[in-house]
């Protein structure tokens, strides 16, 4: 008897380590029953923010799309250690949207590029998705900038193509921990191409198919194929999660009013752990489907409260657009307004006002004042030469960054 058998299909098995080498790959298995309640709680949030939506008019409906699409950009790019200026985003976004009179000129490619995709994302949703849209997209994501002195062999536009393993590791040299290896580059053409057939065949504004996913589930495992495909030198994490958010817009047959990296960045350690384990040699990834599905519900209940924050900023100015006010008082409220529903929590007191307009503190205190007896501002508890003022209709809570 040869038993030398027995032991190669030991080491064999031993070096199966990823999902894409499991003999049943790419056939994922999960238990829906486990995210049911986020799926029936994210269509309710979707109805609600329809409704909001329906109240704001077309100007205000662009200005919650802007904010949550520049929120996106910046925060897939934060994900990836990237930070980018608001503005250079905001501004990006507005040009390739023909917002912009005149054209604002971005000196950052970066800003430019990521602003670009987003916009791409929501204007072709509805096209099937093909590899040359991938490569598109990789393109604004990986400006030709980035392809320096530092990283001469970065392929841009086009799937890696090194012999080397593509690896995602951890730990100072020497001491290297693999946490993922994905598919060689010669296979790489051959699995999106699977990934692609799946993704379009499943597209529920054309697909015939009786089940249809629901959207978030569908995304879910969309991002997840395309990270463990990990088709790119750089920009994967960016593309792919570019491509869960298209995938939510062919859900609701309309961009999505989320900001899904916003979510992720806030606790990407955890969305890093779901992926890593969710990429092993298991096709089960319920874990990973309840995560993503509770993430989206997240970004769906915050883009929910951005629009609330857009209906109260409109209310506010059809109450006080006569109300009189100097420049250092509008200066001051269209700051507190502009920053949104995030920053600090405890108002904005005579402190923060003199910063803001580099008036005196006799000035700072005579303006907060004037904007108490006109309603425009509301004390917050306790009093004396500290006292923080919060906006009229906003709630304490209601957090506005007017540093």
């Amino acid at each position: 008897m040869d038993y030398t058998e027995p032991n190669k299909v030991i080491n064999w098995l031993n070096v199966m380590k990823y999902s894409w080498q499991h003999p049943d790959w790419p056939h994922f298995t999960f238990d829906s029953a486990q995210s049911g309640d986020f799926l029936y709680q994210y269509a309710l949030e979707a109805g609600r923010l329809s409704g909001g939506m329906s109240q704001l008019k077309s100007s205000h409906q662009y200005e919650a799309y802007i904010d949550l699409m520049v929120s996106e950009a910046i925060n897939t790019s934060q994900i990836e250690g990237e930070k980018l200026d608001r503005e250079d985003v905001r501004s990006s976004i507005k040009n390739f949207m023909g917002l912009s009179s005149p054209f604002t000129r971005i000196a950052d490619p970066r800003a430019e590029g990521i602003a670009a995709l987003m916009v791409d994302v929501q204007k072709t949703f509805t096209e099937r998705l093909t590899k040359e849209k991938l490569f598109h997209w990789h393109t604004l994501v990986i400006p030709q900038p980035e392809k320096s002195v530092l990283h001469p062999n970065l392929n841009i536009g086009q799937w890696r193509t090194s012999v080397e393993p593509m690896q995602i590791i951890s730990g100072p040299i020497g001491y290297e921990k693999v946490h993922y290896e994905a598919p060689p580059a010669g296979q790489i053409d051959t699995e999106i191409a699977l990934l692609l057939q799946w993704y379009n065949e499943s597209n529920p504004l054309y697909s015939t198919q009786k089940n249809r996913l629901p959207g978030p589930v569908r995304a879910a495992i969309a991002h997840l194929w395309f990270e463990s495909i990990h088709p790119f030198d750089d920009g994967n994490g960016r593309v792919g999660r570019a491509l869960a958010e298209q995938a939510l817009a062919q859900d609701l047959n309309r961009p999505p009013l989320l900001s899904l990296s916003t979510i992720i960045e806030k606790d990407k350690n955890t969305y890093y752990a779901e992926l890593n384990k969710a990429s092993q040699f298991t096709l089960d990834i319920t874990s990973w489907v309840n995560w993503f599905t509770h993430t989206v519900l997240q970004a769906q209940f915050e883009a929910v409260n951005r629009v609330d924050f857009i209906l109260k900023k409109t209310k506010f100015w059809d109450i006080f657009q006569d109300a009189e006010l100097n420049e250092r008082q509008t200066k001051v409220i269209n700051k507190v307004l502009k920053a949104g529903p995030e920053g600090f929590e405890h108002g904005i007191n005579a402190k923060k006002y003199m910063s803001m307009t580099g008036c005196s503190k006799a000035t700072a205190t005579r303006d907060l004042s004037g904007l108490v007896s006109k309603g425009c501002l509301h004390p917050l508890e306790g009093g004396g030469r500290n006292t923080r003022y919060r906006l009229h209709g906003f709630m304490p809570e209601c957090k506005a960054d007017v540093s």
